[in-house]
């Protein structure tokens, strides 16, 4: 009779492919477009609400005001770059006929949205599948384009009122104001509430950092993405953003 102890089974070792997500220059856009806007949101409050005690304590002398509207004036500087990249980047990519349209709204958003209202509302058991972007994500992405674009303009309005009623009513001053501080507090409400939540606390998502995306939740959350990549079939469908 042998001694020898029973073979152990080999482990299994599961290979899981990763996918691409974002470029390392998509990335660094993001975290720009996201620092700048801090900072600008940060500096652009104390201003807006100038009656309010907290603001008094923080520009209680005329030096403490230059110093957080120079810093407001710099980073705006720093965004309207990003936002001439950023156009200027897919201009190019236009030219070349290397733009890819997933980011854009297709009829089949409007579906997906119709099914994603039917599941919550239990009239349907699974979410649909998504491809690259889903509509959640399309609304954030345009919901920042545009608002960058009305904040930009109303703060050039803002920085130049000269120079701009020399060219349009003077009227256009003040509602330049109440646009660029309204949109201010929209846009931080909705990043903190709506984007915020859906892609740090309802799911952690680290595709921003690493630029990848594991296979499980490209099967899970971008099911038609992944179909088309590997053109392999799954039933699996999420609601995840990333």
């Amino acid at each position: 009779m042998s001694d020898k102890p029973p073979a152990t089974p080999d482990p299994v070792i599961r290979s899981e492919r990763i996918f691409k997500r974002f470029s390392l220059g998509q990335r660094w856009e993001h975290w720009i477009l996201f620092l700048s806007s801090l900072i600008l949101l940060l500096t652009g409050l104390p201003q807006k609400y100038r009656t309010a005690g907290w603001s008094q304590q923080i520009l209680s002398t005329p030096e403490r005001l230059e110093f957080i509207q120079a810093i407001h004036h710099i980073t705006a500087i720093v965004l309207i770059v990003l936002a001439l990249y950023h156009l200027g980047w897919a201009i190019i990519l236009m030219i070349r006929r290397k733009l890819s349209d997933d980011i854009l709204v297709h009829i089949q958003d409007i579906r997906d949205f119709g099914q994603m209202l039917a599941y919550l509302l239990f009239m349907r058991k699974k979410t649909p599948a998504f491809g690259k972007y889903n509509f959640e994500q399309k609304i954030t992405y345009w919901f920042v384009f545009f608002g960058t674009g009305i904040m930009i303009l109303s703060g050039l309005i803002l920085l130049f009122p000269i120079a701009i009623t020399h060219v349009l009513p003077g009227s256009v001053v003040p509602a330049a104001k109440l646009m660029h501080s309204t949109e201010a507090v929209v846009a931080a409400i909705f990043i903190l509430i709506w984007h915020f939540f859906q892609v740090h606390i309802k799911r952690l998502n680290l595709s921003m950092f690493t630029g990848k995306l594991n296979e499980e939740d490209m099967r899970t959350y971008h099911a038609l993405e992944y179909e088309r990549l590997t053109g392999e079939e799954t039933d699996q469908t999420g609601d995840g953003n990333s």
